[in-house]
């Protein structure tokens, strides 16, 4: 006879979005992947998705152990912010779609858009911040 233990829950799904879905969002999904491993859900989207992800963006993440060089920009759906428990904005205005019952953040941060390696490193830690944070919120110390 097998105990029955209570159900756990569903592990959180955060989404972050931003215009392009080729700076801001792709660190940010990044960094959440690889420090709440497979105890978290990852998107990330761009509301006018460009077609590569920035080059010193993904330069200045590969200096910190990320490649980021095979990710590609995808468009925002309904259905990724459906599917998310929490959505994380980052410049992307009146285009990221609401729905009752999520968590909204916005995030106010500098557009790596147009900026060499080194503009991109400070947007960087500060993206790792946030995101140690909000893992801190996501997933406390049991």
């Amino acid at each position: 006879m097998s105990e029955s233990k209570p159900s756990k829950p569903s592990k959180p799904s955060v989404l972050f979005v931003c215009v392009h879905n080729a700076g801001r969002s792709q660190m940010a999904a990044a960094f959440l992947a690889r420090l709440g491993g497979d105890r978290v859900e990852v998107r990330s989207a761009g509301s006018a998705p460009a077609g590569t992800v920035n080059p010193a963006v993904v330069e200045a993440m590969a200096e910190v152990g990320v490649d980021l060089s095979a990710q590609r920009p995808k468009v925002l759906t309904h259905e990724a912010v459906r599917a998310s428990d929490v959505v994380i904005t980052m410049g992307c205005g009146d285009a990221c779609p609401v729905f009752p019952g999520k968590r909204y953040l916005d995030w106010q941060l500098e557009d790596p858009a147009g900026q060499g390696v080194a503009a991109v490193r400070p947007i960087r830690d500060e993206i790792e911040t946030r995101i140690r944070g909000l893992l801190a919120e996501l997933l406390p110390a049991s």
